[in-house]
């Protein structure tokens, strides 16, 4: 799983990419399925944080949320990924 993040208008501190990092963690149980996982924080008035999903089987997944300070962006923004990644799992699962 190849993981690009990005941070624009705003420089991303060690403490917050730790705790993206602690997030991205709670989905390792798809890694095998992700293709691609690409982030990207903007700052404008309010904290935005994008994510688009690259799946093994050709589907890929765009979500975006938006919040007043970083960290609770990314937390939604994690755990809308988390129900689109185990909503693919069931879908393919069905499939096979």
């Amino acid at each position: 799983m190849n993981i690009d993040i990005k941070a624009v208008h705003f420089t991303l501190r060690d403490e917050a990419r730790e705790y993206l990092d602690k997030k991205i963690a709670r989905i390792h149980n798809a890694e095998n399925m992700i293709v691609d996982l690409l982030i990207t924080l903007t700052k404008g008035k309010n904290f935005s944080a994008e994510a688009t999903v690259n799946f093994r089987w050709g589907v890929s997944v765009h979500i975006k949320e938006h919040d007043f300070e970083l960290n609770p962006a990314m937390d939604k923004l994690m755990d809308k990924l988390e129900q689109k990644i185990t909503k693919e799992k069931e879908k393919v699962k069905e499939k096979h």
